[in-house]
């Protein structure tokens, strides 16, 4: 049992979670990659693109768990690029809902790299994305409310939340004119 999973109750089911909720356990997302000379620079070095392609993936398949629906990026926050990802190394793409609107999901992905030799892992890129759930018609449709039935969850959605205010009044510190 991970540190997201709730006890569940004699039945199976959860006390904490009503009908029309999903937990930010529902929607955890971990994705494995290893980076490839195709997807490197002439540095042999993560290509900015390719990482953000597999950022919107993940964040895109929490929003899916989470809504047992087709979600459609709406937006991408400022995007950290924190440390290189190296040619050979295994990329850890890591994401999940930490907020939810009527019809939007907020989705935290975060990205690790780690050399596979030595298993020395560093934090590489963060960002922050919003989703919109889609009908069968391809029309905006309501998600679940988010429940954070454990300490862990609860943990991660207050660190997302704060994150994420705190990464916004730096970008507008730093553009403001």
């Amino acid at each position: 049992m991970s540190d997201l999973d709730a006890e569940p109750s004699e039945d199976g089911s959860d006390p904490a979670v009503s009908a029309n909720d999903a937990t930010l356990a529902d929607s955890h997302t971990e994705m494995t990659e290893m980076l490839l000379p195709n997807d490197t620079n002439n540095l042999g070095r993560a290509l900015g693109g390719t990482v953000l392609h597999w950022m919107d993936v993940c964040g895109a398949i929490a929003g899916m768990r989470f809504s047992s629906r087709q979600v459609v990026t709406a937006s991408m926050d400022h995007v950290d690029f924190i440390a290189p990802i190296e040619t050979g190394e295994v990329v850890v793409i890591e994401g999940y809902v930490f907020n939810t609107g009527r019809t939007s999901l907020d989705v935290k992905v975060d990205v690790r790299a780690e050399n596979p030799r030595t298993g020395e892992e560093r934090r590489t890129t963060a960002s922050y994305f919003t989703f919109v759930a889609l009908d069968d018609e391809g029309r905006p449709t309501e998600v679940p409310d988010l429940a954070c039935p454990t300490d862990a969850e609860e943990a991660l959605r207050t660190r997302a939340v704060d994150g994420r205010r705190e990464q916004l009044r730096e970008v507008v510190d730093r553009y403001d004119v």
